[in-house]
């Protein structure tokens, strides 16, 4: 069945259309607000309003975008606002995320080599390096960057889910990368040189 029938028959009040067309999202979904909120039990809770606030507003959702598109939006919201409440940590400037163009590493600067990033990427040690980075980019980098590049939205997706023009949405996916790039360099200097 389509997502048009599905939404009709959920706005209609069939809860299983509802499930069905959740079961499709949710573990997306899931896997940004885990790595937003920090932690399962903060995820856990920011998913179950998500949900909620889905079913309590289905008669509000206008088809503008896709189904999915609109459970981003809600989670994106709570998230934000998750985020903003906790305070948990004080950002620093961009620049102090970013490569240092005069940082060098003995006579010539280094950067980590990926080789085959589909084979590093599944190593568990990797994947905990790169959600320890994630987790010191600042709030609205990471955002970009996990909506962009783990959840695989278009950069004109992302813009209109942080409600930023996607010349913006562009620049902080592209920050946020750069930032990556230079912790991983910095963290496997040596390790995987050339």
């Amino acid at each position: 069945m389509d997502e048009k029938e599905l939404i009709a028959r959920m706005k209609a009040g069939d809860f299983e259309a509802f499930t069905e067309l959740l079961d499709a999202h949710k573990d997306k979904i899931y896997a940004l607000v885990h790595r937003l909120a920090g932690n399962k039990e903060n995820a856990e809770d920011i998913i179950q309003e998500t949900f909620l606030k889905a079913i309590d507003n289905i008669g509000q959702f206008r088809g503008d975008s896709s189904f999915g598109t609109w459970l981003y939006a809600i989670a994106l919201n709570l998230s934000r606002a998750q985020f903003a409440a906790q305070k948990q940590v004080e950002l620093l400037p961009l620049e102090d995320y970013l490569p240092q163009s005069g940082e060098t590493h003995g006579s010539q600067s280094q950067l980590f080599d990926w080789r085959d990033p589909h084979k590093v990427l599944e190593t568990q040690e990797l994947r905990k390096v790169i959600d320890e980075a994630l987790e010191k980019l600042p709030y609205q980098y990471r955002e970009a960057f996990l909506l962009r590049y783990y959840n695989d939205l278009t950069v004109k997706e992302v813009a209109e889910l942080t409600g930023q023009s996607e010349a913006s949405a562009k620049s902080r996916i592209l920050r946020a990368r750069l930032a990556l790039r230079d912790f991983l360099a910095r963290r496997f200097e040596g390790r995987y040189g050339k």
